[in-house]
């Protein structure tokens, strides 16, 4: 096979290596358009695993690459005068121009014919297509080969919102991957520093882009550039200069990262590789390891499959899940660090931890794996800030406090309908369900929504808080929780407006009933679907009856002895159905504008608030995305709402998202939904409760720890095991936990297994 790789880097050469290996009959021809030694970045970062990978596929090029390898365990992080340092995190780097020239030595063994300063012409592409058999387009993140395309390709190309500058230095930075942070008079700017060889370490530099303006960075040259870096970094560079090779490029050299990825990687006989193809952040340093393993990929495929069509589709195939898991990561690492100014103030142990758990790849346990000592010591600080001094517990059996409420732990019962009451009245049913989990654990437990009239019931069999039989069925719940457990109960209260009348949970979902119909209400008359029916748009007096009844519902809340009270105003209900423009369509002053739309919601919650004991915490649920870009609300506009809920005396914002609209484009994922109480806490400095999709103790320990969320919402996994809290703790290792004093011997006997690494299944 005659074989053309477009490209001279990591890419390139190593797919020509790994071919040769296979077979040493291939003609192979790599083609770059600059000078063997020319290079533009300085060190890269490879992870043990990697190594061990390029170990398997070519001992001999894997080892002359370890040994120009720079080891470093440690991660330091520099911040508000404060340096901390954890281990065990296994890096080694290499520099970039090192590299090169090994895989270019490797490969000229091998029989490939390398052919510097050879620049292709986008127009020539095709020209090469019809000379080689395979062309391999490793052209980089400006690749010509994928723009020649593009119409096949269709390549999604995102540019993230941080500045950053690639520089390097022979200050010494051997004994950590090391992140600065310092504050300038124009903003903070941070640097990522870590060694390469024994004389130069890669530093690159980053900021905002508010703060990259006002500096004047895109004014100056490259050396009046690094001259103001070296200023706002001196006391960390210890006298040395910072260096560019980028000399080639005009101008001050910093760039904004451009995430790429491609719908398709191969056309014909041509394929995408490296940066062509996907790129991942530098802050989780993967461009490397994707490009040296889908070249791995690739060649062995081309060699199993039975044709270069079979090779590629599984090439792009099994590649395209291990990019998008990476740029995942990638993803929830460059946002951290395009809003680390929203966690600069946090405590320099927690900034930390937030630091290290940025992208979703370092877990809880991960990290008291890595450095157990570390981790302790960081719990023991999560604890003492939580008022229990001298424990170490893990962050979710932190107590913590809401006016008067006192919950045992940090863990919360989501609230779950259950469609089982009877003309609003909660049944044995509920009793059971919700003392089950009172008694499993949990700090705090919810009910579901439960509704202030008939005509605000979701569906037949929502419960409610409208008449005296409602009152004694809720106390009669709440009197053997707060006698059996130290559990705390919330009642969660709402109207269903435009999603009222329909069907129950397990029948069809948010489908209007097939009899029996009830008329419902919404701010605007825009039905939730174009099944749903047409909801009547609420006048001034609908306004005070619906704002009464909430009122009552809270009274009868406090009368059956809840501990906390919650405001539904998310999931497109009532309330949300004001908050969001896609179904607010008023032009009076409850319409338009975002005041304008919380307006009510805001008369509602004020009302309860005022209804409600003041010993007493108020929650309101929010959805702070609805998931349609900026014709509904926003992140931005969650904040906003969030700000107006505290001036309102709300005491805590319960964080959703979506359910607003049948056009909603979710994105899901682990914790999906958990930036928006992080963005909302850390913006506002309101307590929050973060939900959706967390399923382990370790996701909330992580939340908590990184401080993203005071209180942790969890719905499935309760619904699975009603003593989940319970199970986790002894999974934990953790034996302080009360149980159910009957169960005793079940505790005993599970914390034994558990010990053991054992389990009942």
């Amino acid at each position: 096979m005659r074989i053309a790789c477009l490209g001279g880097g990591p890419a390139g050469l190593y797919f020509a290596i790994s071919m040769k290996l296979h077979d040493a009959s291939h003609e192979v021809v790599v083609i770059e358009r600059n000078r063997a030694d020319d290079t533009f970045g300085w060190g890269v970062v490879l992870s043990d695993e990697t190594l061990d990978n390029l170990a398997c596929n070519d001992a001999v090029s894997a080892e002359r690459i370890r040994g120009h390898f720079a080891y470093w365990d440690d991660i330091a992080v520099i911040h508000d005068g404060v340096k901390t340092v954890s281990t065990g995190h296994g890096f080694c780097g290499i520099g970039r121009h090192k590299l090169l020239v090994l895989l270019q030595q490797r490969a000229r063994e091998l029989g490939v014919e390398l052919r510097f300063e050879s620049d292709i012409p986008e127009a020539h592409i095709d020209d090469l297509r019809r000379e080689f058999d395979l062309v391999l387009a490793a052209d980089g993140l400006n690749s010509r080969t994928r723009q020649r395309y593009a119409g096949h390709f269709k390549p999604d190309i995102e540019v993230r919102d941080c500045k950053f500058v690639w520089l390097g230095t022979h200050q010494t930075f051997n004994d950590a991957f090391t992140f600065i942070f310092e504050k300038t008079e124009h903003g903070w700017v941070w640097a990522h520093a870590y060694q390469f060889d024994a004389d130069t370490a890669t530093f690159i530099v980053e900021c905002s882009e508010a703060t990259w303006q006002a500096f004047g960075f895109g004014e100056m040259s490259q050396q009046e550039s690094i001259a103001v870096c070296e200023r706002i970094f001196a006391r960390h560079l210890d006298g040395h200069s910072l260096m560019t090779n980028a000399n080639h490029i005009r101008g001050s050299a910093w760039i904004n990262f451009p995430r790429v990825l491609c719908e398709r990687w191969s056309i014909d006989n041509v394929v995408l590789m490296g940066d062509a193809a996907a790129t991942a952040h530098f802050s989780i340093g993967s461009g490397t390891k994707l490009a040296l393993e889908s070249a791995i990929a690739l060649a062995d495929y081309l060699h199993s499959e039975p044709d270069m069509a079979a090779a590629f589709t599984r090439y792009e195939e099994e590649r395209r899940t291990e990019v998008l898991r990476l740029q995942s990561a990638a993803r929830n690492s460059t946002e951290w660090f395009e809003q680390v100014e929203r966690y600069l103030d946090l405590d320099p142990v927690q900034f930390n931890y937030s630091l290290l758990t940025r992208s979703q790849r370092i877990s809880h346990e991960n990290l008291r794996l890595r450095d157990p000592a570390w981790l302790t010591s960081a719990e023991g600080w999560f604890q003492t800030q939580a008022g229990n001094p001298g424990s170490d517990r893990a962050p979710m059996f932190a107590p913590f406090r809401l006016r008067d409420m006192a919950l045992a732990n940090r863990v919360v019962v989501s609230p779950m309908a259950q469609y089982k009451a009877v003309d609003g009245c909660p049944t044995d049913w509920h009793f059971v369900h919700y003392a089950e989990r009172a008694k499993g654990g949990a700090g705090l437990v919810y009910t579901e929504m439960t509704c202030v009239s008939p005509e605000g019931r979701i569906t037949p069999g929502c419960p409610g808080f409208y008449d005296a039989e409602h009152e004694a069925a809720w106390k009669r719940l709440c009197d053997f929780v707060h006698a059996e457990t130290s559990a705390k109960l919330c009642a969660q209260i709402g109207h269903s407006g435009p999603k009222g009348s329909t069907q129950l949970g397990w029948q069809e979902m948010d489908a209007p009933l097939a009899e029996g119909n009830w008329p419902i209400l919404a701010a605007a008359n825009v039905p939730w679907s174009p099944r749903n029916q047409v909801p009547r748009a609420m006048d001034r007096a609908d306004m005070d009856r619906v704002r009464d009844e909430f009122v009552a519902a809270a009274e009868m809340a406090e009368r059956a002895g809840f501990d906390m009270i919650e405001v539904h105003a998310a999931h497109g209900y009532l309330l949300s159905s004001f908050i969001t423009p896609l179904s607010n369509r008023r032009d009076d002053d409850y319409g338009g504008s975002l005041e304008n739309r919380m307006r009510y919601p805001l008369e509602v919650i004020r009302a309860v608030r005022q209804a409600w004991p003041a010993h007493k915490p108020l929650s309101v649920r929010i959805s702070a995305n609805d998931w349609v870009g900026d014709e509904g609300v926003t992140p931005d506009e969650a904040v906003q709402i969030a700000r107006l809920l505290k001036a309102a005396e709300v005491d805590i914002v319960d964080v959703s998202a979506g359910q607003t609209s049948t056009r909603a484009k979710p994105m899901y994922g682990r914790m999906f939904q958990t930036p928006f109480s992080d963005r909302i806490r850390n913006e506002t400095g309101m307590a929050t409760m973060a939900v959706g999709n967390i399923y382990q103790a370790d996701h909330v320990n992580s939340i908590l720890m990184a401080g993203r969320a005071d209180l942790v919402c969890l719905a499935r996994p309760h619904l699975a095991d009603p003593y989940w809290t319970l199970h986790a703790a002894a999974g934990l290792g953790d034996s302080q936990c009360d149980w159910p004093l009957p169960y005793g011997p079940g505790r005993d006997q599970l914390q034994r297994l558990a010990e053991r690494g054992e389990g009942w299944t």
